[in-house]
Formats: structure tokens, sequence, C-alpha cells
């Protein structure tokens, strides 16, 4: 098969679910394209292994760069057209009409970004990863510039904030005329349903993990006597961190021996930066700043605990089943997290670790205090975490299920079909 994978930026380092998918698919035989519409990221100047290893950067294709001045893009747009012509060119000039393409047609963003896809030919599965860009693949579709048969995947931002910003119809032509959908957890793809995605065009597809690159090692109360807890994640609301650093507070005096370990970087870093100081737990809290993955592995076996605070943003931001999570509980870490988005299908209450309600900083804090205070059942935790991961999530079997629908999509009249057991559609297709 051909397949043209569809997003925002490449290559992404902590879009590490995604490439997974591109290489598993290349590894089963077939025929990849990448298509970054909004072109390469800032900084390039750290690139996963596997982005090399597969020689993507030869098969992925960027927009030109539209200028910031109106009055610019049709200069450059028509000698694009004139460089093109032997691809076809012409053809692009439908979609400047406003009548059919509105504000992507006036501000030229349609014609920019149409023009990697001249000569491209037909493919057979366009997947476009996030719902944000399947309206747009969408479009050029409509327009002829692009073939074959659509699938978009909702991974989190993209059916909760997004719908929030643009409205509740903003997917009622690409659930009505796109050919198949994805989200990566029963509940997002509950939410793609009340919003008006046909029932029998979707299916729960997981964001997959090489359970291989994360060794299990059973945690036990470290001889030095000081328990170190880790979060990995970008320093942004949704990811509730400061509800962790006041939970740490919480139990700095009657729990001295915690070390706490922020991986990640974002926005927030210099907000969080002040509430450390702030809340007088700078001598226990580290903020780690972004790291490879494997740093964060190195890092993560020499930590008992594990926490993934994610709260509703105020823009309607949520979480899936946060990957940090899969990969902490793959090494055998015990786990804190919220009731939030679909954790609660990672990560088993009681089980695997335990699940506290959103902004609940006092919740966390008697959670770790009792994980603290009871380390005999890190182990059997970290066991149950590591099986429900490799059970649910493991990127190979994962891979083997999203070509399986990509050949029931191209040579089937029907839609590709779902078990019929609930608790295993929830997981798998």
């Amino acid at each position: 098969m051909r397949i043209a994978f569809i997003f925002g930026q490449f290559p992404v380092i902590s879009e590490s679910f995604i490439l997974n998918q591109i290489t598993g698919v290349i590894d089963r035989g077939h025929e990849v394209d990448i298509y970054a519409l909004q072109g390469p990221p800032p900084d390039q100047t750290t690139v996963h292994a596997d982005v090399v290893r597969y020689r993507l950067l030869e098969h992925t294709y960027y927009p030109p760069n539209r200028p910031e001045h109106h009055f610019l893009r049709p200069l450059k747009g028509y000698g694009l057209l004139l460089a093109n012509l032997h691809k076809q060119s012409l053809s692009c000039l439908q979609v400047l009409d406003p009548s059919k393409y509105g504000k992507y047609a006036k501000s030229w963003l349609l014609f920019y970004r149409a023009i990697p896809f001249l000569g491209q030919g037909v493919y057979d599965i366009i997947h476009c990863q996030f719902g944000t860009f399947g309206p747009m693949a969408l479009m050029l579709r409509q327009a002829g510039l692009l073939q074959g048969k659509l699938i978009t995947t909702f991974r989190g931002s993209d059916i909760s904030r997004y719908v929030q910003r643009c409205g509740e119809t903003v997917y009622d032509t690409l659930f009505r005329e796109g050919d198949f959908f994805l989200a990566n957890c029963e509940f997002f793809r509950r939410k793609a349903i009340q919003l008006g995605c046909p029932e029998d065009k979707i299916v729960v597809h997981g964001s997959g993990i090489d359970c291989s690159r994360f060794a299990f090692k059973p945690r036990y109360f470290p001889t030095d006597g000081w328990v170190r807890i880790a979060t990995t994640g970008r320093l942004v609301e949704k990811k509730g961190i400061e509800y962790s650093l006041r939970a740490i507070t919480q139990l700095a005096q009657s729990h001295p021996n915690i070390e706490y370990q922020i991986i990640g970087d974002g926005p927030l870093k210099a907000d969080f930066q002040r509430l450390i100081q702030d809340l007088k737990i700078a001598h226990q809290v580290t903020l780690l700043g972004w790291k490879n993955q494997q740093e964060i592995i190195d890092i993560l076996n020499t930590c008992q605990i594990f926490i993934a605070p994610s709260v509703t943003a105020k823009d309607g931001n949520q979480d899936a089943p946060v990957n940090t999570l899969k990969e902490a509980m793959a090494m055998g870490l015990p786990v804190i997290s919220t009731r939030h988005g679909g954790i609660p299908e990672l990560v088993e209450d009681g089980v695997s670790g335990f699940l506290t309600p959103e902004r609940d900083a006092k919740a966390i804090a008697e959670k770790l205090g009792y994980l603290i205070d009871n380390p005999e059942i890190w182990p059997q935790m970290g066991q149950a975490g590591r099986a429900r991961v490799e059970e649910l999530y493991d990127i190979h079997k994962l891979n083997d299920e999203l070509v399986e629908l990509y050949h029931q999509l191209l040579h089937s009249e029907r839609q590709p079909s779902t078990p019929s057991n609930p608790s295993v559609r929830v997981n798998h297709i």
C-alpha cells in the first residue's frame, strides 16, 4: 500500500507515538510519505533516532512558506504555479475559490498547502494524525489534488480544546465525507460520536509504546531512605503539575526524605520555578528540562513512584491515556494519576496505582503518603501496570491492527469491523 501520513510539524521529538506508527507501517512492507502541513519544527537539533534510521526526512514534504503580507501571497503563488507546471499545478487554482473554500481560499493557505501534493499520484490510504488536519485533507481531496481513503485520528486537544474554540459543528463535513475515524481512547470516541461522528465509522486505536525499550524492574524501598518521585510532561496547564507540587508541600514535613523530579519544558516553566520557591520546596524539587528517551529511562530507573496529575485546562484541553504513564508503568513504577479524560482506561485504581480527582492536591498527597508508607505493595502494583501496558498498548500488536484496518477499508465496501465484546472494543480495532 501507498500511505500518506498528514500532520502539523515533523519531526517532533515528543510525538514518538506517531513515529511508532510510521515505522511500524514501513516495517510491514508499505510505502510511506509524510506531509507536515505546518512545516518543520523550529528546533531540529534533536531528533528521534528512528527518523535517521528510517531516512524519513527523504520522504517528508513541507509546503512552501506563505508570506506574512497579504499582497505578497498571490505574487509568490503565481511563481509557484509556473515553477510546477510540469506537475499540472494549474489544478491548484480551484482552491482559490472563496465560495467553496472560504477563508482558506482568501488567505491562500489551502493553495500553499496543496503544492507538496502535486505529482504524487494516488494513495491507498491518507491518514491524518489529529482531527484538526482532517478538514484540510478533505478539501484537497475534494479538489482532486489528493486521492485515497481518508482516515482521521483524534488524539486529545483536537477533540477537546479545538472543539471548544471552533464550535461543535467544526467536524460536521469531515464526519459526513471522511471514510473512517480512530480515537486513541474510548473517552474521545464517545466525544466524537456526541459531536456527530457515525458510530459505525469510528473505533478506538490506542497510542502504543515499544515495551521492549522499557525494561521492567520491581520497585523496593531504597537503601538510602530517599524516595524518588518523577513526572514527565510538557509544562502546560493540562498536565496539572501545580497540584503535584502542592502535594509535595503537604508531605514535606512528615516525609522529608522525598525527592521530586519533573522532566519536561514548556510555557509554565517560570511560573513553576516561582511556585517552588514560594512553597519552600526547592530542596526537594528539581525541574530537569527536556530529556531524550534514553535519558528519561535512566532517570525513571532511579525512581520509585510516578505522578501524572492531568487536569482539564481552562481552554478545554484534555488528555488521552498518557504515553509517559504507559512508559512508567511498563518499567514497574506504581503510579498516581487523575480521573481525567482517557486515563482511567489505562490506570486501574488500586491495582497498578491510584486515581484522584482533578486539581486535588490533598488527595494526591494522601495517596503519595500511603505509597511511601507501604512500599511492600510496590512490586505487585508495578507488575500489574506492566501487564496492563503489554496487553493493551504494545505497539507491535497495535501496528498489526492498524495495517489490518487499512486493508479492510481499502478492499471492502463495508466499514472495518469492531469486536463484539465491548470490553475489547475500548482498546482494540
